[in-house]
């Protein structure tokens, strides 16, 4: 049987000059991610985070970048 996944859900979405910086949950798999974009460049990365560092890694994203899941383009 082929079930489908449900999106994750965005919880909070902030932009700063060229910067986009996106909060997301995946209920079913209890994850937290940020994901960072730099549309001058068009660089960014995308990293897992504790639920309990969700906010501070929104505000924060370079501090959390070395727990990076790797580069988005």
């Amino acid at each position: 049987m082929n079930q489908l996944r449900t999106p994750s859900r965005e919880l909070a979405q902030r932009q700063t000059g060229s910067v986009e910086v996106r909060l997301l949950w995946d209920a079913e798999a209890d994850r937290v991610e940020v994901f960072l974009h730099d549309s001058a460049n068009d660089s960014g990365f995308h990293v897992d985070v504790e639920p309990g560092d969700a906010l501070d890694a929104f505000y924060h994203p370079y501090a959390y970048r070395h727990g990076s899941q790797g580069e988005v383009r």
